[in-house]
């Protein structure tokens, strides 16, 4: 006979206000990872043909673009944190 593991606490609905927050959340996440993945991809094809200042340039636009990345990802997470079972108004009944 299988074992049945304790069950997690069902996933809650989210609310239409917390649901645009989540998109927006994501649409911001995308929309930096987009420049912060091209700005890496030229970092690294151009270490061996440029010079080490313009090398140094290349680093420090991928690192600020990174930065801003990672604190999008770290407000996602965040949201997720926060909502990881729904609203609490969208689990209330009426």
């Amino acid at each position: 006979m299988r074992r049945l593991s304790p069950q997690a606490p069902p996933v809650g609905i989210l609310t239409r206000r917390a649901r645009g927050e989540l998109s927006a959340l994501q649409a911001t996440v995308h929309a930096l990872g987009a420049p912060r993945n091209a700005a890496l991809r030229m970092f690294v094809a151009s270490r061996h043909s440029i010079t080490p200042l313009a090398q140094h340039e290349f680093w420090l636009e991928f690192s600020w673009l990174d930065q801003e990345y990672r604190a999008a990802v770290r407000r996602l997470a965040q949201f997720c944190q926060l909502h990881k079972h729904g609203s609490p108004r969208s689990l209330r009944i009426a």
